[in-house]
């Protein structure tokens, strides 16, 4: 399914990932490269993609295969995808589940492959922008509000703190096969698209009741 010596050539690659993560030299590294979501709000999973499609190429193929509109973030031996996640939310909880892809296509690689891969970083978030100054600059940096914005302001819903930094603790790959996932929760479940499609159902993974195949400390 998955060889030893690639988790272990793939752990080598991750481990030389920088630790530490600021907001603004994120954004601006991704803007400066031409990567397609800078201007994105929750930058750190969009910020650990960027290092991966950029550093582990040849050993990861980029991007992976796709199962109907989903598409893989990579794929060596198996499909991949890449995660960022916060081990505490903004009010400090610790925050204990992922949402992790489409759950038909992580079926699709199951049935082809035997398994489909999660390579996940956790660390510590920051959610100090309480006056708003990394927001306002990120607003700036795009040329003003984006449509999500203007809908939320006429919504009249609360604006959430924008994480600012993030401390990468350690990234963990995990394989999922078809028994693992016959054990996990789902999201969004009976949800629908904005044209009133069904939305198919993401797996919803439990990181107290997951095994995880390698760990890189950090």
């Amino acid at each position: 399914m998955v060889s030893r010596k690639f988790l272990e050539e793939l752990g080598k690659l991750l481990k030389q990932l920088p630790p530490l993560w600021d907001g603004r030299k994120a954004i601006a590294e991704m803007r400066r490269a031409g990567y397609p979501h800078w201007k994105q709000m929750e930058w750190i999973g969009f910020y650990f993609q960027f290092l991966c499609d950029t550093r582990l190429p040849p050993l990861v193929k980029i991007p992976g295969p796709k199962y109907g509109k989903v598409e893989f973030d990579g794929f060596a031996e198996i499909p991949w995808d890449f995660k960022a996640h916060p081990n505490k939310n903004a009010e400090g909880q610790d925050n204990k589940s992922v949402i992790i892809n489409d759950s038909l296509a992580i079926a699709g690689a199951i049935k082809k492959f035997g398994a489909a891969g999660l390579i996940l970083a956790s660390g510590d978030a920051e959610y100090n922008d309480e006056d708003r100054s990394f927001q306002i600059w990120h607003q700036e940096l795009k040329g003003g509000l984006s449509d999500f914005e203007k809908q939320r302001i006429l919504r009249k819903a609360p604006s959430r703190l924008r994480k600012t930094t993030f401390r990468l603790t350690e990234i963990d790959l995990t394989l999922l096969d078809d028994k693992t996932v016959r054990g996990l929760g789902s999201f969004q479940e009976g949800f629908r698209n904005s044209d009133g499609s069904p939305r198919n159902a993401k797996v919803l993974l439990d990181l107290d009741s997951i095994k995880i195949a390698k760990v890189i400390k950090f």
